[in-house]
């Protein structure tokens, strides 16, 4: 199985579907807002939820859906990245709310040739993170440094600093 891409195998315009998608459980949401310190009651406190918000229920912190995301998406676009540069735009443009199940899908927005460095490029990507009913939750985009095979060849090929194992 394929982890990541070399910069010669993305192409403008490719989308890449992820693959599985991730039902959010309450126990998912509840610990990564203890994890990172928040714990505003929106997303930790269900009867102020209830009582106080529009949608009665808890909202899944943004933040672990944007992460989600992230992680579902190194598989196919930044399993191979020397480094993410930048993250260009963030927007959370629906509630998640547990129990819903988020899928992901990444498209190739441009890439360019490093110009001081010849073994890597600089890919440019949209991920957008969706629901189960096809709802659009987050998008984001980002700028990521891959290796060009070359960078990948020098450096151990496809596994590098995999051990062989001993007879």
């Amino acid at each position: 199985m394929q982890f990541g891409r070399y910069f010669e195998e993305f192409e403008v315009g490719a989308v890449y579907k992820h693959w599985p998608g991730k039902t959010v459980t309450e126990y998912d949401d509840h610990l990564f807002c203890l994890i990172t310190m928040n714990h505003h009651p929106l997303h930790m406190d269900a009867h102020y939820a209830e009582q106080t918000t529009d949608f009665k229920q808890n909202v899944v912190v943004g933040n672990y859906i944007y992460s989600l995301l992230l992680g579902m998406s190194v598989a196919d676009v930044s399993g191979k990245a020397i480094a993410n540069l930048e993250v260009e735009s963030l927007r959370h443009i629906a509630p998640t709310f547990h129990g819903d199940t988020i899928y992901g899908e990444t498209t190739v927005l441009d890439k360019t040739p490093s110009k001081s460095k010849d073994d890597r490029g600089v890919v440019y990507v949209e991920t957008k993170g969706y629901k189960q009913d096809g709802t659009v939750v987050c998008v984001f985009r980002r700028k990521v440094m891959v290796p060009k095979r070359s960078y990948g060849d020098s450096r151990g090929g496809e596994q590098p600093g995999r051990p062989e194992p001993k007879a």
